[in-house]
């Protein structure tokens, strides 16, 4: 098969559109706002709000770790096992901690409801946002003359990767 005829590792990243970039940024900051206003208002002791404040950032913490280490590997960047599979642990945890959170606390089972949407809605809001960071990254990489010389740390960034995967 000759070069041309097979697409640059790079170029196969859109750059995401802009309701696209809007829907998930609106996504976030809606589950965002609406698990800390419920947290916020709950009848529970602190210790308890605690625990469902660091089960929810453990999870999109997780989660971002696990969608950058995916990525990477799609990209030919070296992602050990070990960082991968401690993603995995850590979003499993998270949502464990939660389920158990819920299962043991006294909230009405609407409650119960929306704390686990929010979350799920937060964890995929959260891996589509840097979903669209990275496009975004490789868009501006491949297209230097829409974005002069703010393209860069891009350019630099997508250099070290295609040397990284050449050798």
């Amino acid at each position: 098969m000759d070069q041309e005829a097979t697409p640059n590792r790079r170029e196969q990243f859109g750059k995401p559109t802009g309701a696209f970039v809007g829907a998930a940024w609106a996504a976030l900051a809606l589950s965002v706002i609406v698990y800390f206003v419920s947290l916020w208002r709950a009848d529970m002791d602190p210790f308890e709000k605690g625990f469902f404040l660091g089960s929810f950032f453990f999870g999109l913490v997780s989660a971002v770790g696990l969608q950058k280490s995916v990525r990477d590997r799609h990209e030919g960047v070296p992602v050990t096992s070990i960082y991968l599979g401690v993603s995995w642990l850590g979003l499993g945890i998270s949502l464990g901690m939660l389920a158990w959170g819920l299962w043991n606390s006294p909230l009405l089972p609407s409650e119960n409801g929306l704390y686990g949407m929010t979350f799920a809605m937060a964890v995929f809001a959260v891996v589509v946002v840097q979903k669209n960071v990275r496009d975004l990254i490789a868009y501006k990489a491949q297209h230097p003359e829409f974005y002069g010389p703010d393209t860069a740390d891009a350019r630099r960034q997508t250099a070290q990767r295609e040397t990284q995967s050449s050798i």
